[in-house]
């Protein structure tokens, strides 16, 4: 009988409505019991637990920025899915070895010469949250096995969609998937039109 090989992170691509940045100084004041700048950002949308000014916030941070980022329904009803279909299983757990589709196009695309942000965009989706300022290192596990990796704000996402389609780029001969770069491009083209459509950002998330 064959050893157990344990399936691959799922990636979960979610709309936001603010910036990450935006929101650490006032989660960071919530959980030493300063809870007004937080609540001026989010509080209208009502998806935070009980704040009591004085009183240290009951989740950790990582949490704290999933739930204030997200674009909230006005009815305070879950956010609408920037695609529930095809794309989201697709680019949810890509067939690479760890499953993450973002690292996979950036290992394996080739920026042209010339003035061009794609991976510099691709590797804020993707790692923008886990790597870069020491500040944001409390933001990235959470509680039950969620890891935020990176987002894109709303003129990235414009920006992201005018690099793919522009096509500066090329696939490394040693790609290992057959077609894997332009599929995954596809599923991605899905992500950023339907956030671009709506004026929202996009956060990248890891389920273990």
């Amino acid at each position: 009988m064959g050893s157990y090989i344990r399936p691959s992170s799922f990636h979960t691509f979610d709309p936001i409505r603010l910036s990450p940045d935006s929101l650490i100084g006032p989660i960071n004041d919530s959980m030493t019991g300063r809870h007004e700048g937080l609540l001026g950002l989010v509080g209208r949308y009502n998806v935070l637990p009980e704040l009591k000014e004085g009183e240290p916030s009951p989740i950790d941070r990582a949490t704290s920025l999933f739930i204030s980022v997200l674009d909230w329904q006005d009815s305070g009803d879950a956010p609408r899915a920037l695609d529930g279909g095809h794309s989201r299983e697709r680019l949810g757990r890509f067939p690479s070895n760890d499953g993450n589709a973002i690292e996979y196009l950036i290992e394996f695309t080739i920026e042209r010469k010339g003035e061009t942000y794609l991976h510099a965009l691709l590797g804020k989706l993707g790692r923008g949250l886990i790597e870069g300022e020491v500040e944001r290192s409390e933001f990235c596990a959470g509680s039950g096995g969620m890891e935020l990796l990176g987002w894109l704000e709303v003129s990235d996402v414009i920006e992201l969609r005018k690099e793919i389609e522009r096509g500066g780029w090329s696939v490394k001969s040693d790609e290992p998937l057959d077609g894997g770069v332009q599929d995954a491009f596809r599923h991605l083209l899905v992500f950023l039109r339907s956030a671009s459509k709506r004026e929202l950002g996009i956060l990248m998330r890891r389920h273990s």
